[in-house]
């Protein structure tokens, strides 16, 4: 863009608000969610839903536990119109639900509205018109604030008028590109319509201050939520509602600081759908709330069940990285992160206690809290480290390998991701840890073998049948332990080139049919090098040669 037309844009007006009491808050409680899911976010779609795949998406949406859901705009197309009749004539809607309609403030449509409407229990009627200037000198070829205003009166004098056909409608009004008008006139139309329809503090009307389209960044909207609270007339006989887009990529922070700065309502769609960027993805604000401790009042537990509907339904794909909902969002591969989410999750585990304080670096929130499992926390390829590649090889087989091994194995997975230049499964980890470090059997292999306790106290005494390089030998060696004699036996025979610096065994299950597992670490004598052997077998005894021979196989290979 070096040579960009940059002159032809302007910087964005902000709001004179020296006394702003936003910055200073917090949110402490869920808002009034409304899922726009069935107008906003259909009407963005390349291929609309149709009216089965609307009723899946109302039945989810109702799940969740959203109490307020905009199915369409009736007056706009047959398809929306049925879909609002079918509702209502097969009493598919909830006592507890308002259904929610768009309509623009034209007298037939607003009459077409109320048709589809017939019936219902609950029902908001949901009333807008364009007033930015924007939109008043090119959409309305330069129409005065005072004929704008105008639209917005009519529509709601009339939706008075028809109300009582509805029985507990509710009204919600929207000055369309809110965040784009200016903030006086704003706050005069929407009066001009309160005025109009005389809201009660129990029966308080919904006024929507949309940002329609983000121009600015977020502290400017939350200035103009808090302006216009400030300023409303009579604000406790109205409810304020955010309905953000995603035109910048701050949806998300949009709302919250307007919630914030006052608001109580919230707009969106489930993952952001809608035009252009997007609508506000209710689900991670909704989430965000849930790891500060903040109940969100929607059920979020089964999320990839939600996403599988969505996409469904919308023929639409939530992005890997999405927010909370995406593939690889709880996936490590970095190895400095693995290791700090293996030894948070390992400390879980030891607390034993699912409502401790969630401290788990890296992770903001338990992923089995929204359904998924721990297995994809973890994953490894080049870029993976020592520690992720040992959480994964304990997770799924049960092997505790000691914390000095885990630099030998981690470098060895590594460097197979590498020359493959792909992730590696748990599988290919697994049977690739397997072929370098367990059970050896070459240059030096053990058959039979008898052991022998000593008159000595914790004297012990071995007998190996041994195969090394092709020839076969039958070792004789004493000691403390099996480690010990055979160690001695390997010195006996003039093969000993190593210190035996380290040695570990564990179970890898209950029972008599369990197997266990040791590790042996090795100094070779003529470099100082530190090779680890791992031997796996039902009985103790033999799995603690197998990990020696394993890792003198490993020293004599290397050499």
């Amino acid at each position: 863009m070096q040579n960009a037309p940059i002159t032809k844009y302007r910087p964005f007006p902000t709001i004179s608000l020296p006394e702003r009491q936003w910055p200073g808050k917090t949110i402490s409680n869920a808002p009034i969610w409304c899922s726009v899911d069935l107008r906003d976010g259909n009407q963005a779609l390349a291929c609309p839903m149709g009216i089965h795949e609307k009723l899946e998406m109302f039945q989810l949406l109702v799940s969740i536990g959203f109490k307020e859901i905009e199915i369409g705009f009736p007056s706009a197309s047959d398809t929306e119109f049925a879909f609002c009749r079918k509702l209502i004539e097969e009493n598919l809607i909830p006592d507890d639900v308002s259904v929610q309609v768009l309509v623009q403030c034209r007298e037939h449509l607003i009459r077409r509205t109320f048709d589809a409407l017939r019936g219902t229990r609950r029902a908001i009627i949901h009333i807008y018109n364009s007033t930015s200037p924007l939109q008043r000198r090119i959409t309305f070829g330069n129409a005065s604030c005072e004929s704008i205003k105008q639209i917005a009166q009519e529509g709601a004098a009339l939706v008075k008028t028809l109300a009582p056909s509805l029985p507990g409608m509710r009204l919600q009004y929207s000055p369309e590109s809110f965040s784009d008008t200016e903030p006086e006139y704003a706050l005069e139309v929407c009066e001009a319509v309160m005025d109009i329809w005389e809201p009660t503090t129990t029966a308080p009307i919904i006024l929507n201050l949309p940002e329609t389209v983000q121009w600015t960044t977020p502290n400017v909207y939350a200035d103009q939520i808090e302006w216009f609270a400030k300023h409303l007339s009579e604000r406790d006989k109205a409810i304020l509602s955010l309905h953000t887009h995603n035109d910048r990529g701050t949806g998300v922070a949009a709302t919250e600081l307007a919630l914030m700065a006052g608001a109580q309502r919230v707009e969106g769609t489930l993952f952001g759908n809608g035009e252009r960027t997007g609508n506000l993805d209710i689900v991670t604000v909704a989430l965000n709330m849930y790891t500060h401790g903040i109940h969100p009042k929607l059920k979020l537990d089964k999320l990839a069940d939600i996403r599988r509907t969505y996409e469904r339904c919308t023929r639409m794909n939530v992005h890997e990285r999405h927010p909370y909902a995406g593939d690889l969002v709880f996936t490590a591969f970095s190895g400095s992160h693995q290791d700090a989410i293996k030894k948070g999750m390992d400390r879980r585990a030891q607390a034993n206690d699912n409502n401790a304080p969630w401290e788990v670096p890296y992770l903001t929130i338990d992923p089995q809290d929204i359904g998924s499992s721990y297995e994809a926390i973890i994953r490894i390829n080049s870029q993976s480290g020592k520690g992720g590649i040992a959480y994964i090889l304990h997770r799924d087989y049960g092997l505790d390998l000691p914390k000095a091994m885990h630099p030998q194995v981690g470098n060895t997975i590594n460097a197979i991701a590498d020359a493959k230049q792909r992730e590696l499964t748990s599988a290919e980890i697994h049977q690739a840890f397997h072929e370098r470090f367990v059970n050896l059997a070459s240059p030096l292999q053990i058959g039979h073998f008898e052991q022998k306790n000593l008159e000595a106290p914790g004297g012990l005494a071995i007998c190996a049948q041994v195969t090394h390089r092709n020839t076969t030998y039958t070792l004789h060696g004493q000691g403390n332990g099996p480690i010990n004699a055979f160690v001695n036996a390997i010195e006996a025979q003039g093969w000993k080139n190593f210190l035996l610096v380290s040695y570990h065994s564990e179970a890898l299950g209950i029972g008599s049919a369990a197997n266990a597992a040791a590790y042996v670490a090795l100094q070779r004598l003529c470099d100082k090098e530190i090779y680890w052997g791992c031997g796996i077998d039902s009985s103790i005894e033999r799995a603690s040669l197998f990990a020696l021979i394993s890792a003198f196989n490993r020293v004599n290979s290397q050499s």
